[in-house]
């Protein structure tokens, strides 16, 4: 049923992108909604939808969105590609849920060659699923373009970074058009004497180090062809309003921010452009795996919107900033689909 209603929600298409975007419909069905859903405002808008998740806690991270309840919503059901990013190659770290998931799935879905990194023996049936999915929208919809990748990497450190993205490059010619850094990690802190050296370290590394090292090598690849290139970082809605028990998270995040508008001002000239999405509440495996059950019950009510919004609601900010057809004079600027925070800077 979840395949037919998609197929539904296509049939506007003109006539090539509706023999298209059927089959892609069929592979992304167990992606497009999550269960039980929300409950709808009358007019049938999810817009101010109330929403209350199920008592739930993972004991680790990385989170594992197979263990979610309900699962994310990676694809918007009534989603239409456009070729966006025809003959693009992608990489984006953290890709094997959450955010990084439903960015990979629409890249691929606008025709981008897809790899994501993921962290080995944690986030290993989430990759599989991914990579799965991508596999299946390029066997359906067609194009060219090389084979989606999934690369186990630890990105806090510079030699591994540098090892994905030659990967990635070596692949495909040399090519990375686009660089999405998202790979995160956060952890519930009451006070700033309970952060360690070590604590700080391993955040810092995974949510800023990364950023910088991916984009080091990407910018070189870049570069090496003539210019042009789009980089977008995942920051958060926490770089602006700050969050009391997430400080040394809140603190990588406004770093990104201001690594965003710094790069996007150095690589102006080889027509790079650094971007940047700084999602609220969102429904990921970060959640779970950082906050306590009453929390994860409530999330995403404090937001005006009240609800917390789902990854296929972020991820075509996403879409927007990778392609030239839409965003070819934007760079050094942030989007906020965050349930509607409003926010100053």
């Amino acid at each position: 049923m979840r395949a037919l209603r998609l197929f539904q929600q296509f049939h506007l298409l003109p006539r090539q992108g509706y023999a298209r975007a059927l089959p892609a419909c069929r592979a992304l069905a167990s992606f497009a909604a999550p269960s039980p859903r929300p409950k709808q405002s009358p007019s049938g808008s999810r817009a101010m939808a109330s929403q209350q998740f199920p008592p739930q806690k993972q004991d680790s991270q990385p989170g594992k969105e197979h263990l979610m309840e309900p699962r994310p919503e990676a694809i918007i059901k009534n989603y239409k590609a456009a070729n966006k990013l025809q003959g693009k190659v992608a990489l984006v770290t953290g890709g094997d849920s959450g955010i990084g998931r439903a960015v990979c799935l629409c890249f691929a879905m606008e025709g981008a060659t897809v790899a994501f990194t993921y962290l080995k023996g944690h986030e290993d049936k989430d990759s599989e699923e991914t990579l799965h999915a991508l596999r299946d929208i390029k066997s359906r919809v067609g194009g060219g373009g090389g084979d989606p990748m999934a690369l186990p990497a630890d990105l806090g450190y510079e030699e591994n970074c540098r090892k994905v993205v030659e990967e990635v490059a070596n692949a495909h010619g040399g090519r990375i058009d686009i660089l999405v850094n998202n790979a995160a990690e956060q952890y519930v802190r009451p006070c700033i004497t309970d952060i360690t050296e070590q604590d700080l370290d391993r955040v810092f590394r995974t949510n800023i180090y990364s950023f910088f090292f991916m984009a080091k090598y990407a910018v070189k690849r870049m570069k090496e062809r003539g210019g042009g290139g789009s980089i977008i970082n995942t920051t958060s809605v926490n770089a602006y309003k700050g969050n009391t028990t997430l400080l040394d998270y809140t603190a990588t995040k406004g770093a990104i921010v201001a690594f965003t508008r710094a790069l996007s001002m150095q690589l102006a000239e080889q027509g790079i452009r650094v971007n940047g999405v700084a999602p609220g509440p969102i429904w990921t495996p970060l959640i779970p795996a950082s906050f306590p059950e009453e929390k994860v019950k409530q999330f995403g009510s404090e937001v005006p919107m009240k609800r917390a919004g789902q990854p296929s609601e972020v991820a075509p900010c996403f879409v927007f900033l990778a392609s030239e057809q839409d965003s070819s004079n934007m760079s050094g600027q942030v989007l906020h689909p965050n349930g509607g925070v409003v926010v100053n800077g």
